[in-house]
């Protein structure tokens, strides 16, 4: 009888531990560190139910959309794809001073498709620092509240995006938000942490290759060199987009949040805890680019002012990779290089960077297709993962 009794709470005991760890196992959108950006400036691409299927087929699940889109929406229902949704930057005029108005677009665009499943909202794109900046935190509040008053608090999160001209600072610890941006980020980081939101980043290594050749090495872009590029203090960098990331991370860490505790029951270490996500970087097939926006309807993409992203606002400065070795030429992109980029960013953003080892970097790529119907150069319709037929420009193993 005793070992019957031994048996059974064997049995009770593995049975148990294997329940939680499948219940603790996180789902594919959830453990996916990379997604991609579905844009729609084409008039010849695919219907959305076959890029659903493609998405699938890839393993891709997570998706960045650049405004809503009915069909799109209507697709991505029950497909176990996590989207990441953008309010335009053309809406926030109205959202930030109509909570009414923010109410509407969130039972238009998100109540009305709840088979979707949205990670979180992007309020406005690169509009720190500019005309529209102080607009930012009020759409957010009032887009924060009507997904609270809607139910849906628990699962969708509220951001922006900014590009990484908003920090400056050499090397990446001594990363702090520019004089023109701080003042519309030092509240903004305030609400991500009482919120528990990451922040949105874009992050475009290339144009640091392309704009500042002279100083940064196309190995250090492309995450090919195998040397400690810059040394941080007992931080080693060998690839620019952990260096721009941690710029970043630096520039939140600086920002206190008083009184946090007493509001929200979370200790000091919680204004340092807000994640950093990736929501559009790119490597183009062909190039150079001149600083045109390669997404969604702003034009407002490349470095803004004349600066290098990831180095700082104007004026420009020594910068992240200024520690690189110079390739001496001027830079013409390729099918090879954008691969090499794609591929190996996928490959390391799960691995996290040297201030957050270990701590996935979600990231989204862009872009899903070229894009035919694309304003500016030709370049400018050239920087999908896949042509509009649904065959790869080049193959990304995504895991």
């Amino acid at each position: 009888m005793a070992g019957l009794r031994g048996s059974l709470y064997f049995t009770v005991l593995v049975t148990l531990v294997l329940l939680g760890l499948l219940s603790s196992a996180p789902n594919g959108a959830e453990a996916q560190a990379v997604g991609v950006c579905y844009n729609l400036n084409g008039n010849n691409l695919p219907l959305p139910s076959a890029v659903v299927g493609l998405l699938r087929s890839k393993n891709i699940r997570k998706v960045r959309l650049f405004e809503p889109n009915r069909d799109v929406l209507q697709a991505l229902g029950n497909s176990g794809i996590e989207v990441n949704l953008a309010v335009p930057n053309s809406e926030l005029p109205n959202i930030a001073h109509n909570p009414l108005y923010a109410s509407s677009w969130v039972a238009t665009n998100i109540q009305a498709y709840p088979a979707v499943t949205f990670g979180s909202i992007t309020v406005g794109s690169e509009l720190i620092p500019g005309p529209q900046a102080q607009l930012v935190l009020p759409a957010m509040q009032n887009i924060y509240n009507s997904i609270q008053g809607a139910g849906l608090g628990g699962r969708i999160k509220v951001s922006t995006v900014v590009s990484t001209a908003v920090t400056t600072g050499f090397p990446p610890s001594a990363g702090v938000f520019t004089p023109q941006a701080v003042t519309f980020m030092v509240p903004i980081v305030h609400f991500l942490a009482r919120t528990g939101a990451p922040l949105m980043v874009a992050v475009y290594p290339y144009f640091a290759a392309y704009v500042q050749n002279d100083s940064i090495s196309l190995d250090y872009a492309l995450f090919r060199a195998n040397y400690d590029v810059v040394t941080d203090g007992s931080l080693r960098y060998r690839n620019l987009f952990d260096a721009m990331v941690d710029t970043v991370y630096s520039a939140i860490e600086k920002v206190d949040v008083p009184g946090l505790q007493k509001v929200d029951g979370l200790d000091s270490a919680a204004r340092i805890s807000i994640m950093v996500t990736l929501t559009d970087t790119f490597w183009p097939i062909q190039g150079p680019i001149p600083g045109h926006s390669p997404s969604g309807g702003s034009s407002r993409r490349g470095p803004p002012n004349g600066s290098v992203p990831g180095k700082g606002g104007p004026p420009p400065r020594r910068g992240i990779g200024s520690a690189g070795a110079a390739d001496g030429k001027a830079y013409e992109a390729t099918i090879s290089d954008a691969s090499t980029y794609i591929q190996n960013l996928v490959d390391h953003v799960a691995h996290g960077t040297p201030k957050r080892p270990g701590t996935p970097v979600e990231t989204y790529v862009f872009n899903l297709f070229n894009e035919n119907a694309k304003r500016g150069t030709v370049i400018e319709r050239n920087f999908g993962l896949f042509y509009p037929n649904m065959q790869p420009v080049y193959n990304i193993n995504f895991p």
